[in-house]
């Protein structure tokens, strides 16, 4: 099969060319309770960019030697190739969004519930992904998609979307009428996350970005106001909450000083929800302690809520604003993506 190979990491994201189109052998059955994809449609994540950067490797692989090469690609929907002989309630063909968490179910973490803490591998994170003709996976990650839905549209729900429902779905069970909530950054995650919290919520939505493309996603998305990150952002936001803050902050970017901003934008007693990365979170205990807010971490989301997103999906309360590359361009799509060329999420096809 044809796949997207990362052979080094880049850690200034200076290279002509980060992945390599090649052909590779088809992933095959093992374990009896194994499922093979073909995929139709692989999601182009800012993960990927940090992952060819090399920020994940301290966690995935600290001697450099252990991954390489490598299949990029960790959101992935397509339609059943072939099962292992016990695997039930799925035949060749049907449509699916694979949660991209593959864990045995057994640990503690995963009879709670809790998937993405599960003992396992991340398919384009330690093992080969969906940058790629079929991607080799197990029963337990596959979501079955409603006919309404068609995998190359639905792709980036399997991370970046089940990642922003995640973090809304524990906003929303504090955020009352009347409250609101800030959202930063609109693109990518940003866009999903606004529309759960649409569809899920009655508070007042408040979108901070640099972008006026991303702007204008975002009030298409169901923003109630618009705030232009041009400085200005913390005060414009304090303006809009009586001087407070929002009771919720939901950060997408993580980086370039969102977290400073987000945390100041967060009102005592609040809750501030990071889900972007790639700077410190730098405060002193002695205004936690006084302000009693809350910053809470978000990874990924259980396949449980991956099921409940695509409801949302087929539904028609979330949609994705995508752009389609093919699979042999996916270098194209990462640079247009390092580059902020992409409002939405980019999708290699096959």
């Amino acid at each position: 099969m044809k796949a997207q190979v990362l052979r080094a990491y880049d850690e200034k994201l200076t290279g002509d060319s980060w992945v390599s189109y090649e052909d590779v052998p088809d992933p095959k059955i093992v374990k009896s309770t194994d499922v093979i994809v073909r995929i139709g449609g692989a999601g182009v994540c800012r993960t990927d960019l940090h992952i060819i950067e090399g920020i994940w490797k301290p966690h995935m692989d600290p001697t450099g030697r252990r991954l390489l090469p490598m299949i990029m690609g960790h959101e992935n929907a397509g339609w059943i190739e072939e099962i292992g002989k016990e695997v039930e309630g799925l035949k060749v063909g049907d449509p699916v969004i694979v949660h991209p968490k593959i864990t045995g179910g057994t640990c503690l973490a995963c009879r709670r519930g809790h998937d993405m803490h599960g003992d396992g591998t991340f398919p384009g994170l330690d093992c080969d992904g969906g940058y790629a003709e079929y991607l080799g996976t197990s029963q337990r990650n596959i979501v079955p998609l409603p006919r309404t839905l068609a995998p190359k549209d639905v792709a980036p729900y399997a991370d970046a979307g089940l990642t922003a429902y995640r973090a809304v779905k524990k906003a929303t069970r504090h955020l009352l009428p009347g409250e609101r909530c800030v959202v930063i950054g609109a693109g990518g995650l940003g866009h999903i996350g606004i529309q759960c919290l649409r569809a899920m919520c009655a508070a007042d939505i408040i979108v901070v970005d640099l972008s006026n493309a991303s702007l204008e996603l975002a009030k298409r998305s169901g923003a109630d106001h618009l705030v232009k990150a041009d400085g200005n952002e913390v005060e414009a936001v304090l303006a809009l909450t009586d001087g407070k803050g929002a009771e919720a902050v939901i950060d997408f970017v993580g980086e370039k000083g969102t977290t400073a901003k987000g945390l100041a934008m967060t009102r005592p007693m609040g809750s501030y929800y990071v889900v972007g990365y790639g700077e410190d979170i730098r405060v002193p205990t002695v205004d936690l302690v006084i302000s009693e807010k809350n910053i809470i971490g978000n990874l990924v989301g259980t396949w449980a809520e991956l099921t409940e997103l695509m409801a949302l999906a087929d539904r028609g309360l979330v949609e994705l604003a995508t752009v389609e590359y093919a699979l042999a361009d996916a270098d194209q799509a990462l640079k247009d993506l390092h580059h902020g060329k992409i409002h939405g999420r980019a999708v290699l096809i096959p």
